[in-house]
């Protein structure tokens, strides 16, 4: 199975099933001499987790990640990072009712029709939950540029038909987190968790949109055409389950400006640098990176597993069935979509970095050569009260 990798330079290559065992992600091309451990990826993987209020699944995952490769003594090693999530509250008898009668708008039909087979608990390979790998290789990215002074961040800023305000970056950092819709206008997200109720009691769902802002990204990131940065992180957003469109800078209302009204002037900043007047283009023009704010937004539709009766048919009978999924689902995705967000365009970030030599590909200090380093382990050795590995021998 192709299209598990995502990444040139960094790149993030995943395993694992919604019911499965475990989830999985290696994370290769991450520099020696970043400052990592548990706690850091566990951070961003708990804002993902199912459980965490009446609007999300009450599927009881802990996911508790568990590195296994890639570092020595606190820091990155320069080697693959291996990281494993154990699935700890899999159910798949309700799923069984679907194995050769698809669920419908899922990717159950596609799935056996690509493979000839497919695991079937939970969605398989198909399921969100494979979001998890993602977001915990999307950790170490937002380390690394946090080093570089690029921040990302993201909030819901519509659910249905309530939309937010425009919000500044300063503003998805400190509200965000405060509501559990994850919207930065506090007033906003009590009119969209109301909206939400209402579509619980229908036994429904509704789509949304997640608004993502990158500050401190360098001018001069991304190639043209194919290796734009628009174009990658078209793929990386369009890659998240349930996504339906990305857009930068005025996104689809360009359609509704003149050329006159859309051009932005050019004047010097304050250290004599060219600077377009205003940011329609959302910080990129022509596929690189101006150097302002990077801004846009990724539409996300209703989540498919609703409780209402709809029709399927059962491949293996011949029969027209009722179906009616039973299950532990989010009447909503956007919320839990958030880091995901964040993650993919973390992802996308530092592999233009590397791509464009801002960051050493080999070691974060850029010290080539130079061995005697402060994150380089010490021999206990030289130490008589350092803890050691080593068997006691006899005198």
């Amino acid at each position: 199975m192709n299209g598990n990798e995502f990444g040139r330079l960094f790149r993030a290559t995943t395993f694992g099933e919604s019911h499965g065992e475990a989830m999985g992600v290696t994370v290769s091309g991450c520099p020696a001499g970043l400052e990592l451990d548990e706690e850091d990826v566990q951070h961003e993987l708990d804002r993902r987790k199912p459980g965490q209020s009446q609007i999300t699944t009450s599927r009881g995952e802990p996911d508790a990640v568990s590195i296994k490769s890639g570092t020595q003594d606190g820091y990155t090693t320069g080697t693959p990072i291996g990281m494993v999530i154990q699935n700890k509250d899999a159910r798949s008898g309700k799923y069984e009712p679907f194995i050769t009668a698809p669920r419908p708008s899922h990717g159950d039909f596609t799935y056996s029709a690509k493979f000839g087979t497919r695991n079937w608990g939970g969605g398989g390979r198909s399921s969100a939950r494979e979001t998890a790998n993602w977001v915990a290789a999307g950790a170490i990215a937002k380390q690394i540029l946090a080093n570089e002074g690029v921040e990302i961040r993201a909030h819901v800023n519509q659910i249905g038909e309530i939309e937010a305000p425009d919000v500044s970056f300063e503003a998805m950092g400190e509200h965000a987190e405060e509501n559990e819709i994850r919207c930065a206008h506090p007033e906003t997200a009590e009119r969209m968790r109301e909206r939400i109720d209402e579509y619980q009691e229908e036994g429904d769902s509704i789509g949304g949109a997640i608004e993502f802002a990158i500050r401190g990204a360098p001018r001069g990131l991304g190639a043209p055409r194919f290796d734009s940065v628009p174009a990658r992180l078209g793929q990386a957003m369009l890659s998240v389950p349930a996504a339906t469109g990305f857009e930068f800078g005025l996104g689809r209302e360009a359609r509704r400006y003149r050329g006159s009204e859309r051009n932005e002037d050019w004047e010097f900043d304050d250290d004599g640098n060219p600077i377009p007047v205003g940011n329609d283009h959302g910080g990129l023009q022509g596929g690189i990176t101006t150097g302002q704010p990077i801004r846009g937004e990724v539409t996300l539709h209703a989540p498919t597993s609703i409780p209402q009766k709809q029709t399927t048919v059962d491949w293996e009978t011949g029969e027209e069935k009722e179906a009616q999924v039973i299950g532990r689902h989010d009447p909503v995705l956007p919320p839990r979509g958030v880091p995901v967000v964040e993650a993919m365009a973390a992802l996308t970030m530092v592999d233009f970095m590397l791509l464009a030599g801002r960051v050493n590909p080999d070691r974060l200090d850029g010290d080539v050569g130079e061995y005697d380093t402060d994150y380089h382990p010490s021999s206990p050795e030289n130490d008589p009260d350092a803890p050691t590995s080593a068997e006691p021998t006899e005198d």
